[in-house]
Formats: structure tokens, C-alpha cells, sequence
């Protein structure tokens, strides 16, 4: 299967140090608005500012709607896009599971890497505890005449989070004037789900990584821990203890703070 013209947007220095930012599931590159502003335009007079592209991966955002999902398709898009851009080098990041397709990613490509960083994701196999969410996405009434705040009820019949429920209707917009839709490809992810969920590949990256963890996700687990220094030989672990799985959200400070390191 050949890969998709990924949407993306590009923020500030062309020709400076690239960072290129991958999104969770369910999410969009908006998700790292802030983040990618302050490494491009940085409100510090001592930074340096960044050429930073945030990408939508297939299936979600503005990004193809396509007929299958896996780590080594959405591997290979991010990998048409940066050799169409010309970019190497680069620090690459991506949040779970942008996570698994940068360090998937690497294993392919480690020559076009500087620096690879893992925010709240091992390399193992997940256990499914979406199921709701998946659930709540495929029985919301997106019928003709509906409104977001009818939307957001259905969400919320199986959905607890009242921010996670916010994080989903991000992706709500107007298909028509009184017709509301997904922009993520709801009826594929759920279907493979499982290869969402799946483990990465047992190859070695000897690209220089950080992975950051929640304090209060089970993503990154204690004892994931040594397995990821064998995988990841030249690789560290960074906790936020406070933070849960979204820690780009809840600790962005310190998120920006390891990216611009990363791009020295």
C-alpha cells in the first residue's frame, strides 16, 4: 500500500533544527499547538527558534481517511513526508501511539533521527482499554440536525472523563450546515484497533532516545523499564510524577524544556 499525503502544519525557522511532532490516537496535531508555537516562535530571548512540523497521521485530522491502519503504514507516510521536505536529522516525537510509529520510525530510518522522544508509550503490546471510547464514537447520533451539545451527551453516556470527552469533540466539525461528522476515520480505527494496540518489533534502535512517562499512567510501567534500556541501548527515562497519560498536556513546560535540549 503506497503512502498518503499526510496534512501537516509547518511553524517557524525554516532551515533550523527540525522537530517533528506525531499525535495520539483519536488525536490531531492540534493536540500540540502550544507546544510546537513556543519551540517555533519562542517567548524566551535565550531560545532558539525551530523549524517544527506538526503532522495529522492517516485516519486522523485533516489527514486521507484510508483502508488500513498499522505502525508500518503510518511509518512509511511520515517517511514520503519528510523526504519530500528534504529533512534529516531531526528530533522526532510522538505521543503514544505517535510514539510507536517514531520508535517504529527508527528502526526503519535511524539515519534521518538526532534525537528520538517518547512521550507516555513502551514498545510492548497494550492492553485494550478503549473500548468505551470506541464505543461511544461508533453509537454518537451524527444524523442531520443534531448539535454538538447532543453530541457531547452521547459521548458522555460512556465516556466518564469530562476531559476526555472534551479531547474527543475536537474532532467534531460541520460536514454540513446542519450535519455534523468525525474527522478521524472512526469505522477503521475500530476496526484495527488491535494493530493500534500491538507491539512494535523486538529490533534494536541505537538512536539516542528519551522516554517520558506519567507518574500516574500505566503506560510506562516500572518494570517495562529494563526491557526498553535493552531495546533502546542509548536511551534514559524521564518521570513527571504528577502527570497522567497526556503529559505534553499536564507538564508542558517540561516537555518543551527536553525538546529543546534534544535539539541543541
Amino acid at each position: 500500500m503506497s503512502p498518503v499525503d499526510l496534512h501537516y502544519r509547518r511553524l517557524g525557522k525554516e532551515g533550523a533544527q527540525a522537530v517533528v511532532i506525531l499525535h495520539g490516537l483519536f488525536g490531531t496535531s492540534d493536540n500540540w499547538g502550544s507546544i510546537g508555537r513556543e519551540l517555533a516562535v519562542p517567548t524566551t530571548t535565550d531560545a532558539e527558534a525551530l523549524d517544527v512540523l506538526l503532522m495529522d497521521l492517516r485516519d486522523h485530522g485533516r489527514s486521507p481517511h484510508t483502508q488500513e491502519t498499522s505502525y508500518p503504514l503510518m511509518a512509511a507516510d511520515v517517511h514520503a513526508l519528510l523526504a519530500k521536505l528534504g529533512l534529516k536529522d531531526v528530533v522526532l516525537v510522538g505521543h503514544s501511539m505517535g510514539g510507536k510509529t517514531a520508535m517504529l520510525f527508527a528502526q526503519r530510518w535511524p539515519e534521518l533521527i538526532k534525537q528520538l522522544i517518547v512521550i507516555d508509550i513502551s514498545p510492548k503490546e497494550h492492553t485494550n482499554n478503549q473500548a468505551h471510547i470506541v464505543r461511544a464514537l461508533l453509537e454518537a447520533d451524527l444524523s442531520p440536525g443534531r448539535t454538538r451539545k447532543e453530541v457531547e451527551s452521547d459521548i458522555a453516556e460512556h465516556v466518564k472523563e469530562p476531559g476526555v470527552v472534551q479531547f474527543l469533540l475536537k474532532n467534531l466539525y460541520w460536514k454540513e450546515d446542519d450535519t455534523l461528522a468525525w474527522r478521524m476515520n472512526v469505522p477503521l480505527l475500530a476496526r484495527d484497533l488491535d494493530a493500534i494496540l500491538a507491539a512494535i518489533g523486538p529490533e534494536t534502535v541505537k538512536v539516542p532516545t528519551l522516554f517520558v512517562r506519567g507518574g500516574q499512567s500505566d503506560y510506562i510501567l516500572r518494570e517495562d523499564i529494563p526491557a526498553i534500556k535493552e531495546q533502546f541501548p542509548r536511551s534514559r527515562v524521564e518521570t513527571v510524577p504528577y502527570a497522567g497519560h497526556w503529559v505534553h498536556a499536564q507538564a508542558p513546560d517540561e516537555v518543551t524544556a527536553w525538546i529543546r535540549e534534544a535539539a541543541r
